[in-house]
């Protein structure tokens, strides 16, 4: 069984993959009388050109590490953001696209605060929260078309601490 080792989300190690949502940094302006920090615009949004943003609330079962991995998916049509309703961190597991099948997987650790945004076609793990309870604010495509491709993995991947 391949072996990958979870290392802690950051915004440069998951660039190619999508988003993190976090209020790191200097915010860009200050709203409401100077009381709140707007960080703006962090997501790259996709809905593609017949879908519409939606937001749902997802209840996961938690995991624990070591985390067997046998399933990655993805989202053809459109982006999907995972905004943690908790301050519990949660694996997430990525892997480009290599010919129309997944590449080699990375797995990271979120901290507390941060959510996350797969592009438009990334192959990704299920949701895969690491406590109670797994409440998560998604937004994903709407529309007419299905948006979503399964790649059962042919050998299991086990995900380990970093």
């Amino acid at each position: 069984m391949q072996r990958i080792r979870a290392e802690p989300l950051e915004a440069a190690a998951f660039a190619a993959f999508g988003d993190v949502l976090e209020a790191a940094g200097a915010p860009d302006l200050h709203i409401n009388a100077g009381l709140c920090a707007r960080y703006h615009d962090r997501a790259r949004l996709d809905f593609g050109p017949d879908g519409r943003a939606g937001v749902s609330i997802f209840s996961a079962i938690p995991c624990a590490l070591p985390y067997r991995l046998d399933l990655l998916e993805r989202h053809p049509l459109g982006s999907q953001t995972f905004i943690p309703m908790t301050e519990n961190p949660f694996l997430v597991i990525v892997a480009p696209d290599v010919g129309g099948r997944p590449g080699i997987a990375r797995a990271f650790l979120t901290r507390s605060g941060q959510g996350i945004n797969l592009l438009r076609g990334t192959w990704h793990g299920v949701l895969t929260p690491l406590a109670a309870p797994g409440l998560f604010a998604v937004i994903d495509r709407i529309g007419p078309r299905a948006n979503l491709e399964e790649f059962p993995l042919a050998e299991a991947i086990q995900v380990i601490a970093g």
